[in-house]
């Protein structure tokens, strides 16, 4: 047998543990007959206890307003955080200005950090509220596997789980999906195609070259599940590691036949990349509100109404243009996410 080189035998080292990581499932959590996961019960697998019925709030009735002054959050003080990156800074500038029209205070700690840092400060009560991601809060926050790619089982599981082991609240659900994705000029030669045509193509021309930053190739919801859904290991040489901000601009360039990016950045449009359709790859990444279930209690009907209210219509195209505001056009954070609310007619 031929030995592989150490470059490839690594390679081939981290895309099996990756596999390992996504295939190891119904076991840990609890399938039902089709080997879905059961996301009426709770994570754990003990007696519901009604836990189940107070996540209705992810998807229950419309509970949305036609005007954030109607609610009602006099004499309660909110302290946001948010990760450090724009779409975040847009989300909870929304979710402030929501919050002082109907009558309450905010602290801004909008920027706190990445995902750890914030999901801590929750926890420890430093923090009241941040905008989080289904698929975040089921494979990290709750350690699970085989993360569903229905939004709703998604996102149900995630609301039990979490209010149940930790008492944390996940209200609404973005209709935008900010999750991996791979684009391509929209004047380039490889328009027009899909994951697996990526694929394809990559197989078919040997200078095409494929940009991603650097955790992307060692994360089990990243190149593993390019990989293995289209059963096409991208060699070595066509493969480039750079900042994320790069990756952008240089698949705009024609540097990058092919850039790993987040399918709601700003740049996206800015630049005039062309994202390839996902048939299903990529793990969901649709953002809730979280916050302990103590601070959701002190108004849970305002603050179901605005969360609902905010995403609604956030769909992928208007949540990238929020975040092309901020970060090609360099607007405020407070000053994009104020305009829009204007224009929804949700603040005077």
């Amino acid at each position: 047998m031929k030995s592989l080189p150490m470059k490839n035998l690594a390679r081939s080292k981290k895309l099996v543990a990756g596999l390992a990581a996504i295939t190891l499932v119904a076991a840990a959590c609890g399938g039902d007959d089709n080997g879905s996961a059961d996301t009426t019960a709770p994570a754990n697998g003990g007696d519901n206890g009604g836990v189940a019925a107070e996540c209705t709030t992810m998807f229950g009735p419309d509970a949305s307003v036609t005007s954030l002054e109607e609610l009602d959050f006099s004499g309660i003080t909110v302290n946001v955080g948010s990760k450090d990156f724009v779409e975040q800074f847009v989300l909870s500038e929304l979710l402030i200005a929501g919050i002082e029209a109907g009558g309450g205070a905010t602290v801004n700690n909008v920027n706190l950090g990445g995902t750890v840092v914030n999901r801590d400060a929750l926890l420890a009560n430093e923090i009241d509220a941040y905008w989080e991601y289904n698929g975040t809060g089921w494979t990290v926050h709750l350690g699970q596997e085989d993360p569903s790619f229905d939004r709703e089982e998604l996102s149900t599981g995630v609301c039990v789980g979490d209010l149940e082991e930790n008492q944390i609240r996940w209200l609404g659900v973005s209709p935008f999906n900010n999750t991996y994705g791979f684009a391509t000029a929209g004047d380039g030669p490889a328009t027009g195609l899909d994951l697996q045509g990526m694929a394809d193509y990559v197989a078919a021309n040997a200078d095409a070259v494929v940009c991603m930053e650097t955790e992307y190739p060692n994360r089990p919801d990243g190149l593993v599940l390019f990989e293995t859904a289209t059963d096409f290991q991208i060699p070595d040489a066509q493969i480039e590691i750079l900042e994320v901000g790069v990756i952008y601009q240089e698949t705009a360039n024609g540097n990058c036949t092919f850039g790993e990016i987040f399918t709601t950045d700003g740049r996206i449009a800015a630049l005039g990349l062309e994202v390839l359709d996902d048939p299903g790859i990529n793990i969901l990444y649709n953002v809730s509100l979280t916050l302990p279930d103590s601070v959701y209690q002190q108004a849970p009907e305002a603050f179901q109404a605005l969360v609902e209210t905010i995403l609604k219509p956030l769909d992928n195209v208007t949540m990238a243009e929020l975040n092309r505001q901020v970060s090609a056009d360099g607007l405020d954070p407070r000053e994009v996410a104020q305009t829009f609310l204007r224009d929804q007619g949700l603040i005077s």
